[in-house]
């Protein structure tokens, strides 16, 4: 190899690292994908709001309800952004769940003013509850074909997107029996998947960040009803401009 030859090498490969480092336009790269559970502990979760138990059970994180206990959240101590999470679920039949995501928690008793069907309603929410987004998890037992919709967990307490019209996302979950879920962030824009189906595609701005809480429902009568999560990861995304 000759000096000439040499020299333009030397430039070009520096050019090439810094353009795969850089991004697409300048921008900078996903950063690669976390796991959200190490398998052996609830390191990096808090729960919030009720009393529902949770814990580790061969590689999977496993709510049990709990009489008398309201809607229980196991919450991670990080909040995120915009992200690609993806983790796989698979709950009793008789038992909804749903997975947080940009949420938060009422820091004071807080009054909240909506409308629903028509009709304007208000409620309060007391300090500690948690509220925001929600991807629903839901058998046909309890909420049939709204899996994958997106929903307003204590605040407005409605459907941001709702799925039950849509022919082939609504029937996306299958009962009893795991099933994959897909939530993408990114800046307003906010999609989910369910087993590779498109489900929810919501544009919305009420939220840019926050944590991801995995929920176990309140339920009436003594039933030891449970929802199990596994292989629970994100993936980091730049910030849309």
């Amino acid at each position: 190899m000759n000096a000439v030859v040499a020299l333009t090498l030397s430039l070009i490969v520096p050019a090439v690292a810094f353009g795969a480092e850089g991004g697409k336009n300048g921008d900078k790269p996903a950063r690669k994908w976390v796991s959200l559970f190490d398998g052996k502990s609830l390191k990096g979760w808090m729960i919030l709001s009720g009393f529902a138990k949770f814990h580790v059970e061969d590689g999977m994180i496993v709510g049990t309800a709990q009489e008398f206990s309201g809607n229980t959240f196991l919450c991670t101590d990080k909040s995120y952004g915009d992200f690609i999470l993806e983790f796989e679920v698979k709950d009793d039949p008789e038992l909804n769940s749903g997975v947080q995501f940009r949420s938060h928690v009422y820091s004071s008793e807080t009054t909240i003013v909506g409308e629903k069907d028509g009709k304007k309603f208000k409620r309060v929410w007391p300090a500690g509850r948690v509220y925001g987004y929600q991807v629903e998890i839901a058998d046909v037992a309890v909420n049939p074909n709204t899996s994958g919709g997106i929903y307003d967990e204590a605040r407005k307490g409605v459907w941001l997107y709702d799925v039950s019209k849509d022919p082939l996302a609504s029937k996306a979950f299958k009962g009893n029996q795991w099933n994959k879920y897909r939530v993408e962030c990114r800046g307003s824009s906010i999609k989910t998947w369910i087993n590779g189906v498109p489900c929810a595609d919501l544009i919305d701005t009420m939220d840019a960040r926050g944590f991801i809480g995995l929920q176990v429902h309140g339920i009436r009568g003594n039933r030891p009803l449970q929802v199990r999560f596994r292989n629970i990861r994100i993936q980091e995304l730049p910030a849309k401009k």
